[in-house]
């Protein structure tokens, strides 16, 4: 399951965005090319998840996690 993804990170320069692992930006684990990916909010600003659909539930939208196993 993928980690859910921060809509506005604290320093969003020390992480690269291109996969799941969220590496920092000086160990990229990946291989996903030379250079980290930059978050959204570093290309199109503070207000990207605004500009369109992403399909991301923002924080206070986001119900209590469900036990699958509970009866």
């Amino acid at each position: 399951m993928a980690k859910p993804f921060p809509i506005s990170p604290k320093h969003p320069e020390r992480i690269c965005w291109g996969c799941d692992r969220y590496c920092a930006a000086n160990a990229l684990a990946c291989g996903n090319g030379a250079d980290r990916t930059m978050h959204p909010a570093e290309v199109f600003g503070d207000d990207w998840n605004e500009q369109g659909d992403y399909g991301l539930a923002l924080p206070e939208q986001q119900g209590p996690a469900q036990d699958q196993g509970a009866t």
